[in-house]
């Protein structure tokens, strides 16, 4: 999870980019700005992923979200919610390209 969150933050320095993520497990303080890291307010099978979907669902411009999963049921629950899907491959490739 450290090793995640510190490589997305040096993404998110480089790009630009806004990046939230949002982690299983019990909570830990990571520090990784400008990265938002969350924790999954429940445990349990697809916490995260109910997080996740909870986000795109409250959030006022849903189509301006972008969220990284293979999962195909959190894909189908993030884009019937509005937001937009790369998989995890292609966002990997991206970020290594950035650095």
């Amino acid at each position: 999870m450290r090793r995640l969150a510190e490589r997305l933050a040096q993404f998110a320095e480089e790009s630009g980019d806004e990046v939230t993520v949002v982690f299983d497990g019990r909570p830990f303080e990571l520090d990784t700005a400008p990265v938002d890291v969350r924790f999954a307010p429940r445990r349990g099978r697809n916490a995260a992923d109910d997080e996740i979907a909870r986000m795109v669902g409250v959030d006022p411009a849903p189509a301006g979200i972008t969220v990284v999963t293979s999962d195909r049921e959190l894909v189908d629950r993030v884009r019937a919610g509005g937001a937009q899907v790369e998989s995890s491959r292609s966002f990997l490739n991206s970020i290594r390209s950035v650095s």
